[in-house]
């Protein structure tokens, strides 16, 4: 035995191989994935954005396994964290008219593009 090898601490397992894991889903580039899981974060779910680099090899490998993974890192939040990402990503389209400026507003904005004016 080699006289530093007592000193020697075993090799620690990785973060991700202590957590149950689960992927949650394929963003179609990293800004969004990354957008994603902060907003998921905020909520207070534990993310993670795997496969971040991997876009500039596609091509190399399938399209389809080159896209960044947003990953829940505890499995018990996977049904939350669906169900918030599902409204993130089907924000309601509202229309309305400004109350000050009469400007017609499409989408989900809180304030008038024309004046600034709140949504009723």
């Amino acid at each position: 035995m080699r006289p530093d090898a007592a000193r020697r601490r075993p090799c620690r397992a990785a973060w991700h191989d202590r957590l149950p894991m689960k992927r949650l889903v394929q963003a179609p580039n990293a800004a969004i994935a990354t957008l994603w899981a902060d907003l998921l974060r905020q909520a207070g779910i534990a993310t993670s954005v795997q496969r971040y680099y991997t876009g500039s090899i596609a091509g190399e490998i399938p399209p389809d396994q080159a896209l960044p993974e947003v990953w829940v890192l505890d499995d018990d939040d996977h049904a939350r964290a669906a169900g918030l990402l599902h409204e993130l990503r089907h924000l309601p389209h509202l229309h309305w008219v400004c109350a000050a400026c009469g400007e017609r507003v499409d989408g989900p904005f809180e304030q008038c593009w024309n004046c600034g004016a709140m949504r009723p």
